[in-house]
């Protein structure tokens, strides 16, 4: 089953850049959460938010900024392995 989108707090959530799906909704409440889709920066502001495999997601964890752009939805939150599928890495210097 491939899905097409997903909410943002939802693929934070399983691809384990949030402990829980609340603190990822109340990262994307904050503002800090930025999303690029076919070429559009925008600041997310609601949690329910969707996301595309293609977007690139961009936000500040621990003190540094993490740039990924997403590859797949997830269906469940799963092991850290499975989480790691879910997105790949962005060089910084973009």
């Amino acid at each position: 089953m491939s899905v097409e989108s997903c909410r943002i707090d939802v693929w934070l959530w399983r691809a384990r850049f949030a402990k829980t799906r609340s603190l990822a909704a109340a990262m994307v409440e904050k503002g800090a959460i930025r999303l690029t889709h076919h070429g559009v920066q925008t600041r997310l502001d609601k949690p329910s938010r969707s996301v595309h495999p293609g977007d690139e997601v961009m936000f500040a964890q621990g003190g540094r900024l993490v740039a990924v752009r997403v590859m797949q939805m997830g269906e469940t939150r799963g092991a850290a392995e499975e989480a790691r599928a879910l997105y790949e890495p962005l060089d910084a210097e973009r």
